[in-house]
């Protein structure tokens, strides 16, 4: 789960390919998932969106909690929150925080970004360490890089099985190369009615987690929102889904298929 629960937090408000002329998302969304392990429901997840000030900058600030519940607790206690505070005007990170608890994993980690050194400084509370990371004017973190693509990215000029990447920082590993391939349409049933999605391919490193390079699908509503509609991982051991529960505070009209 060490690396499953960081890949949902991205994919899970990660939809991409927006038109630049329609924003996306504005201050106030809200968003609700509900993951699945197996037969069991094992997890929710809540992404937030709302507008601060760091440091003199317009920011939005989003903050995102992971928190397994009932019988799947029992088994594996999973609390996580993660805040990006990302420009307004060009969405890149200015800081990042990362305080997760997974079975026992734990994690208290801050990234401050400066563009005018090209340096980004993480903090990590828990040891009492410090590490300094090269940076460039497109860097994302886990967070930021969902709402930079859904603003600056046009589905229009995308064909079956094109792909774009985008370099993220977010842990003490490093710089990551994030991969992701366009699939095509797709209509799926939902709690809320019929929905057409957009269809994705996350590449991820197979092995431990994952059973194949292209274990992960996503799917995201095809409207201004680009909002994620369900996410499907084939694990090493067992499978997962997470399935969009509820939302708030959409920009856009959200897209149902009546009859």
């Amino acid at each position: 789960m060490k690396r499953i629960l960081p890949l949902l937090f991205l994919l899970a408000v990660l939809p991409v390919m927006g038109q630049n002329s329609t924003p996306a998302f504005k201050n106030g969304e809200w968003l609700k998932f509900r993951i699945h392990y197996g037969i069991l429901n094992a997890s929710y997840a809540t992404m937030h969106l709302t507008s601060k000030t760091l440091d003199s900058v317009p920011v939005y600030h989003v903050v995102g909690k992971g928190k397994t519940t009932g019988f799947a607790s029992i088994f594996f206690k999973v609390d996580d929150t993660y805040e990006s505070y990302f420009g307004q005007r060009n969405g890149r990170p200015y800081k990042f925080i990362r305080k997760i608890d997974e079975g026992g994993y734990t994690k208290d980690m801050q990234i401050d970004f400066d563009y005018d050194t090209r340096k980004a400084v993480l903090k990590d509370h828990k040891n009492g360490t410090q590490q300094d990371f090269k940076i460039h004017d497109q860097v994302q973190d886990l967070i930021s890089a969902s709402y930079f693509l859904r603003n600056n990215y046009n589905l229009d000029e995308f064909v079956e099985g094109q792909s774009i990447d985008l370099d993220m920082l977010f842990d003490d590993d490093g710089m990551f190369r994030f991969q992701l391939k366009y699939l095509g349409k797709e209509i799926l049933r939902t709690k809320f009615g019929k929905v057409e999605c957009l269809k994705f391919r996350p590449l991820v490193q197979s092995g431990r987690v994952f059973k194949e390079k292209e274990s992960l699908t996503l799917w995201v509503s095809n409207d201004l929102n680009k909002i994620p509609i369900r996410i499907k991982a084939d694990l090493a051991v067992g499978s997962l889904k997470a399935d969009l529960e509820a939302y708030n505070g959409l920009r856009n009209q959200f897209k149902i298929i009546m009859n």
